[in-house]
């Protein structure tokens, strides 16, 4: 069985990530099978709605294939790199594609598949759902397009969701910009037969419905008083002198992530917020993935989490105020060979 299956059926073109073992991780394979499929269909006549969802009951997608890009990271490779221009080719092409995107966001939605369903025309998401962008627990930073949509969240709610890398829910998700509708997760095969017949945007608001409350509705004033400004340092230090509960956590939660991914992590932030377009920021994006596959805690927040799971990454440097500037600086300079990324 290939690992992505696609088909379609009256007026729907159906793209399904079939490695459920892996929580559907993406692979190069798969990654170069979506993008044909929605070559294909751009100009296909049959097709007026293109829905993304995975195989499985564990969730759409958990992300990237991370023991390929470790491999790489400790060998020298060049594959990762290579993944990473098509991963964001991708990501560039749902986000300006000409027909509706539809993405079921159910149950696990995390890192890369944030950028195959984030990125989409209508995003839903169901009572399962956790979206997360972990990158920094593992020495990376938020990419695939995701610098462009935490830095456009509403408020600070998006750089506290890349500082902590914490999982959301259905509302919070909402909340935040990453998704725009609620569907209950038993009423998504019904919801898939009426795309097929049906405008898709009639047909998902017929199936919506409120989420249970997140915690964002209460978190709001803490959230964007605390994440403001350009410093980790800084932000940390009023999350931990703060009198809200939530607020302490976050603090003790940042302080467990990669210095250096942190740092490189805001100023992408900040940075993407005042870019003309998506586009704009996946360059951004891959100049920083091409720098931070080649230090130390790629590799070894990687080994930490997924490889040995001790969950004990000894990050270099170890602590905020021993990331040199210059390193930053140097994360974020134009590369001589960039790729084209536009879709």
């Amino acid at each position: 069985m290939s690992v992505v299956v696609t088909r379609v059926t009256g007026h729907l073109a159906r793209i399904t990530l079939n490695r459920p073992q892996a929580i559907n991780a993406l692979t190069a394979e798969m990654v170069a099978i979506m993008r044909r499929a929605l070559a294909g269909w751009a100009s296909d006549d049959r097709v007026r709605t293109v829905l993304i969802t995975g195989a499985g009951e564990r969730g759409l997608c958990a992300g990237g294939d991370i023991r390929a890009i470790h491999a790489d990271a400790v060998s020298g490779g060049t594959a990762a790199l290579d993944f990473f221009a098509d991963e964001y080719r991708l990501n560039a092409t749902i986000a300006a594609y000409p027909k509706p995107v539809v993405a079921f966001m159910d149950g696990l939605v995390m890192g890369g598949g944030i950028g195959v369903s984030a990125h989409a025309s209508i995003r839903v998401v169901t009572e399962r759902s956790r979206l997360a962008m972990p990158e920094v627990g593992i020495g990376m930073h938020p990419d695939v397009g995701g610098s462009w949509l935490l830095a456009h969240a509403p408020g600070e709610l998006g750089t506290h969701l890349a500082l902590t890398g914490t999982p959301v829910g259905a509302a919070d998700a909402i909340a935040a910009g990453l998704a725009d509708h609620h569907v209950a997760s038993a009423d998504l095969p019904r919801l898939a037969a009426a795309l097929s017949e049906r405008d898709a945007a009639e047909a998902v608001a017929a199936f919506a419905g409120a989420a249970t409350p997140g915690e964002f509705a209460t978190a709001r004033a803490w959230i964007d008083d605390c994440y403001r400004g350009d410093s980790v340092r800084d932000i940390v230090a009023r999350l931990a002198g703060h009198p809200e509960p939530g607020a302490q956590a976050a603090a003790k939660e940042i302080a467990t992530r990669s210095p250096t991914a942190l740092t490189v992590t805001l100023r992408s932030l900040r940075s993407a917020a005042t870019l003309p377009d998506l586009g704009a920021a996946l360059d951004q994006e891959y100049r920083l993935s091409a720098a931070m596959l080649r230090l130390p805690d790629l590799a070894e927040g990687i080994r930490a989490q997924i490889i040995d799971k001790d969950r004990r990454p000894r990050w270099r440097p170890a602590t905020l105020a021993a990331v040199p500037g210059e390193l930053v600086d140097a994360c974020f300079a134009p590369l001589a060979d960039a790729p084209d990324l536009r879709g």
